[in-house]
């Protein structure tokens, strides 16, 4: 099913939709995150949750296990 989530995925952003719904990407859809982001625009997601999350509380592994 991973496979078949990815492909899902790479042929909607291909048609500029996105990897996720409504309710987000989650704990167990982060791998999808690279098909629509290159590497530094994930980076600063992760610098932005920093700033306003520096204790890491908030929504604990979702989006990005730290």
């Amino acid at each position: 099913m991973i496979v078949l989530a990815a492909v899902w995925c790479r042929e909607a952003v291909s048609l500029g939709g996105t990897v996720s719904g409504e309710h987000g990407i989650g704990k167990t859809r982060t791998y999808l995150l690279p098909i629509q982001y290159p590497p530094h625009i994930i980076d600063a997601m992760k610098a932005v949750k920093r700033v306003f999350d520096p204790a890491g509380i908030f929504a604990v592994g979702n989006v990005f296990a730290e």
